[in-house]
């Protein structure tokens, strides 16, 4: 009989039709958020995170749209998402099973510098979000399953680390500056206007003032520099906030008042159409 590994029993698994979750944190890893989930019928609406995204899928497929570009992913594809860029996903026709780490920043360089020995000078990033190297996958749903099942922080940290260098190194960057242009200096502002005032009722009339375009042009060069409209980032502002109350414990109701949405029944769909989860799976008790 023929052997087979962990990664192809996966792949032939069937999906179950019921969805299911299962997030933690990992407090050694800078309380990097972790999450193994399958989703059947679930779409993520339009959203960014202040982290990495990095995951692959283990069976199944996912239709996401990043960058503006659409295109499916399934097994041997990975997702190398940076901090700041709007994504979203919806089920391929059997729906997908997957696993994702949600690093920040300041944890994948120090990781860099530790394998490299060198400072960086400048942020890590990933030119490409959607690739397919299966090699790396297969290694990135071993080290997530070392993370999943509690083996020894040791072994889990060495996992994640070899991975996550061994992904920089064949698929990472160096962040690109965007040349300041007057349109792109109008949406900055408009973008930087809705950071700040984000627990208001922003109307457009307003943030086109502060931006110094038309309505009109306004949303279009928002959704050209962004890809989501303004109110989409105004509402991924809302649920970036509420993620950081929820972490330290806030309770749901709370928090949807504190991050300006009408109530909590409106707070919980927004929330869970851009994690996959309800304000109380993800808050810390």
């Amino acid at each position: 009989m023929q052997n087979v590994s962990q990664e192809q029993a996966a792949e032939m698994m069937p999906l179950s039709q019921v969805e299911r979750t299962v997030f933690w944190r990992e407090p050694g890893l800078m309380g990097m958020e972790c999450l193994s989930a399958t989703f059947v019928t679930h779409a993520f609406a339009p959203h960014a995170h202040d982290t990495f995204s990095i995951g692959a899928i283990e069976h199944g497929s996912q239709i996401a749209t990043i960058r503006g570009s659409r295109e499916a992913s399934g097994p041997g594809d990975l997702y190398l998402i940076n901090p700041g860029e709007f994504h979203d996903g919806v089920p391929g026709s059997e729906g997908y099973r997957y696993r994702m780490i949600y690093p920040d920043a300041a944890l994948l360089r120090e990781i860099l510098e530790d394998v490299t020995g060198r400072t960086l000078q400048s942020s890590p990033a990933f030119s490409r979000q959607i690739l397919h190297d299966a090699p790396l996958a297969a290694a990135f749903h071993r080290a997530h399953r070392t993370l999943e099942m509690r083996v020894g922080a040791l072994e889990a940290d060495e996992s994640i680390y070899t991975v996550l260098a061994a992904m920089f190194q064949r698929h990472g960057s160096l962040i690109l500056q965007p040349i300041d242009t007057r349109e792109a200096t109008a949406v900055a502002q408009a973008r930087d206007y809705l950071r700040e005032h984000f627990r208001q009722d922003v109307g457009l009339v307003e943030l086109a003032r502060i931006a110094g375009l038309s309505r009109a042009h306004l949303i279009r060069a928002f959704r050209r520099a962004y890809h989501v409209t303004p109110h989409a980032y105004l509402t991924d502002c809302r649920i970036r906030e509420a993620r950081r109350l929820l972490r330290l414990g806030a309770a749901p109701s709370a928090v949807a008042f504190e991050c300006g949405f009408a109530d909590q029944a409106h707070f919980t769909r927004h929330f869970k159409a851009r994690t996959g989860l309800t304000p109380g799976q993800f808050r810390v008790r």
